[in-house]
């Protein structure tokens, strides 16, 4: 067999069966030391830690502050709709709250008003409540809801607070008005309580922004009379049962005459509130008779 001589000028030339031969050899041994070591994952590794890893710590970033957005719109929601509930709680609770004081108040003028019933028990009396009054911060003149329907009649005295209010000076059949002691010259015959001496109390409106009335004609000679003193009304009087409080003498002068003595008296009764009344239904003459 002669060998193959090559000519000068061939291309050299690899069989196909012999190039499919060093590619699957390359090819496995590409394989044997891809899993085996990590030759070619060092590389790749490097590109994600740049490249991947960010953008997915973006991702998770923008999705946390999504979710923590969403828990608290959740919890806004939840808290407005807990005030609404809270301010319709308050609403509900100042209303019990205010009729709670309203009914206390009330509770505490019926007692005041059941004490002074027990205090003049030799009188029959019934209750009544003011529905209207005259202009002015005090309580001159003013109506109560009760008239001659319910016996009342003119000259009936009225009483609250500890002492006197006043008479009626008209009547309806579910009205009537009373014209209290501190209407402007308005005369009441009184006493004092501890030494019984006379006196004239008149009402002056002027004066009761300092919470006094007047009295006049007091006969003291022995001057024991002193301030403090209750002033009631006295037997002598037209108008108005024996022994009803009045006030308390606060001032009192000498007049220039040197006989007779006036000054002040602080009402028993709060004539800037009042609300309810009793009216006496015995009348003066009705007592003498």
């Amino acid at each position: 067999m002669s060998p193959v001589i090559k000519r000068k000028g061939e291309k050299f030339t690899l069989p196909s069966k012999y190039l499919l031969l060093i590619l699957t050899i390359l090819c496995t041994l590409l394989m044997l030391i891809t899993f085996g070591t990590d030759v070619f994952n060092r590389p790749l590794n490097t590109v994600v830690g740049y490249v991947v890893v960010p953008f997915q710590q973006g991702i998770a970033k923008v999705g946390g502050w999504l979710s923590s957005r969403s828990e608290e719109l959740v919890q806004i929601r939840t808290l407005l709709d807990e005030n609404a509930r809270l301010k319709e709680e308050i609403a509900r609770l100042t209303e019990e709250n205010t009729l709670l004081q309203q009914d206390k108040y009330e509770l505490n003028n019926l007692r005041a008003l059941m004490d002074l019933s027990e205090q003049y028990g030799e009188y029959n009396k019934v209750g009544a409540r003011i529905i209207s009054r005259d202009s002015g911060n005090w309580y001159s003149t003013f109506i109560i809801d009760k008239g001659s329907d319910s016996g009342f009649a003119v000259d009936m005295n009225v009483i609250a607070g500890g002492g006197l209010v006043g008479r009626i000076t008209s009547v309806g059949p579910n009205w009537a008005r009373v014209t209290s002691i501190i209407s402007d010259n308005n005369n009441v015959s009184g006493m004092t309580l501890s030494t019984e001496d006379n006196l004239m109390v008149t009402g002056d409106l002027r004066l009761m922004s300092e919470n006094c009335i007047t009295f006049s004609q007091l006969v003291d000679s022995q001057n024991l009379v002193a301030e403090g003193d209750k002033v009631v009304t006295s037997n002598i009087s037209d108008k108005f049962l024996p022994n009803i409080l009045i006030g308390y003498i606060s001032a009192i002068n000498k007049d220039s005459n040197n006989l007779t003595k006036s000054g002040l008296i602080t009402p028993a009764v709060d004539f800037e509130h009042l609300e309810e009344v009793l009216v006496i239904t015995d009348r003066k003459q009705t007592v003498e008779e």
